[in-house]
């Protein structure tokens, strides 16, 4: 499993991010129906705001996240995105003899 976030700063109001969140929950459903994993959540907080998202591949360059990113720019809101990290606990990531 892989975990990356999209950094959205300025702060963004949760409502300004409808757009976002459809998109999100979209792929969600439709990452069930093609059995993998992938899910997105925002977070919104006082300095920034967040997209975390957890998948099962660390591939950046996928359909959705081309989606989220042209959501971004259409919203004029600047954003980063964090390089993928594989999520504490994941076989790929155990030392051996400690999985």
């Amino acid at each position: 499993m892989w975990a990356y976030a999209y950094e959205i700063v300025p702060p963004q109001d949760k409502d300004r991010l409808h757009v976002i969140h459809t998109i999100l929950d979209q792929e969600c459903v439709e990452s069930r129906r093609r059995t993998r994993t992938w899910t997105g959540r925002l977070v919104v907080e006082e300095l920034v705001t967040h997209i975390l998202v957890v998948s099962d591949r660390p591939d950046q360059t996928e359909e959705i996240n081309r989606r989220i990113e042209a959501a971004l720019r259409a919203l004029q809101a600047g954003f980063s995105v964090t390089a993928p990290m594989t999520v504490a606990g994941d076989d790929a990531t155990e030392p051996p003899g400690e999985a």
